[in-house]
């Protein structure tokens, strides 16, 4: 009986581990700069996040459900509709998909310059 609630307590552990070894929150608007699969390079892609559950909109608009890959749940994800895995930066900038596809993060346009009024 000791056994079975010590190897049920060591599934629960890595199961938990598991899913909270994303700590990067990739929420946000990416742009295609390689091997775009539809659209010159730079069209926008999209990921939402909400826990370890990712939702991918592709560069064609194509959607995916998407997860931590079970084997590098720290620097994998894994996209179900697409098949394929990905590996993402520690900053979550870069995310490069099995296929060649690259995404980088879209930061926006920079902010306008400041304008520097000198009084006389």
């Amino acid at each position: 009986m000791r056994m079975t609630s010590c190897a049920i307590a060591a599934l629960a552990t890595l199961a938990a581990t598991g899913a909270s070894a994303q700590i990067v929150n990739l929420t946000g608007t990416y742009r295609c700069i390689q091997a775009c699969r539809a659209g010159p390079v730079g069209s926008p892609a999209f990921i939402t996040q909400n826990g370890p559950d990712l939702n991918l909109v592709n560069e064609a608009g194509q959607p995916s459900r998407a997860w931590p890959d079970a084997f590098a749940p720290a620097s994998r994800i894994w996209a179900d509709a697409w098949n394929e895995g990905a590996v993402y930066s520690p900053d979550g900038m870069i995310i490069q998909f099995d296929n060649g596809t690259v995404w980088q993060r879209d930061l926006g346009p920079p902010p306008p310059p400041l304008r520097v009024r000198l009084r006389r």
